[in-house]
């Protein structure tokens, strides 16, 4: 991690736990099953090859980097749209045939987020529809006070603008804010913003996010009195 700056310093004195933004596939839930399947299913009907290991490259990414970068079927933009819609449409199939539901502790870290008056904002690379499809699917848009989603931003993680704008969707400074993470790159996001990150071990191994302010296997060891350690 780079050394911050004195105002960053300054800042993180005087910050306090004032907002949780939540990346969503590989925390708030595990559709990443889903998400390979339904990239063999695009493969398949594009007659397309899949390089070995893409999908681990790809994690946290947005399609629009996915495809011409580590799939490397088009540079064309009006191709890259369709298939990034086509994908996600299939992803969408595949959730609503097979249902889901949030990850071990999630909905009892909402329920205790929202009893203290701190609200939770979605920030994540995924498209609003496949969001707010889980959101319904399984129980959960009660507990959310915005979304911020690949159609809200320019820039993929691992750039900060994401979380960043979830944070002011809920009008709270990034530095007030704790990043929910399980992707390398969006850890990195949250850092760069200037917020708290807490590592969950979805779809790395624990000691590999030594990055984050806090590493845990799952949600279900975190509650509000430790987060606002974080701040303390």
């Amino acid at each position: 991690m780079l050394p911050a700056t004195p105002f960053a310093m300054l800042a993180g004195l005087m910050a306090s736990l004032q907002g949780a933004l939540f990346d969503w596939d590989g925390v708030v839930i595990d559709s990443s099953a889903a998400h390979e399947h339904s990239w063999a299913l695009l493969a398949e009907e594009e007659k397309k090859p899949l390089p070995e290991g893409h999908f681990v490259r790809g994690f946290g990414r947005k399609n629009t980097v996915i495809i011409p970068e580590i799939l490397e079927w088009t540079t064309d933009p009006a191709e890259i749209a369709r298939l990034d819609a086509r994908k996600e449409a299939l992803y969408r199939e595949i959730i609503r045939e097979r249902g889901i539901e949030p990850l071990p502790g999630v909905r009892e870290l909402l329920q205790g987020l929202n009893d203290a008056g701190i609200p939770c904002s979605v920030g994540s690379s995924t498209s609003r529809e496949n969001i707010e499809t889980i959101m319904d699917i399984a129980g959960l848009r009660e507990y959310f006070a915005a979304i911020t989603s690949a159609e809200d931003v320019s820039a993929g993680k691992p750039d900060p603008e994401v979380f960043v704008v979830a944070a002011r969707k809920i009008h709270r400074q990034p530095e007030d804010c704790v990043v929910f993470e399980d992707a390398i790159h969006g850890i990195e996001a949250g850092l760069a913003g200037g917020m708290k990150v807490v590592a969950v071990a979805t779809t790395n191994k624990l000691e590999d996010l030594g990055i984050a302010h806090l590493a845990v296997h799952r949600l279900t060891d975190v509650d509000v009195p430790r987060l606002r350690g974080l701040f303390s």
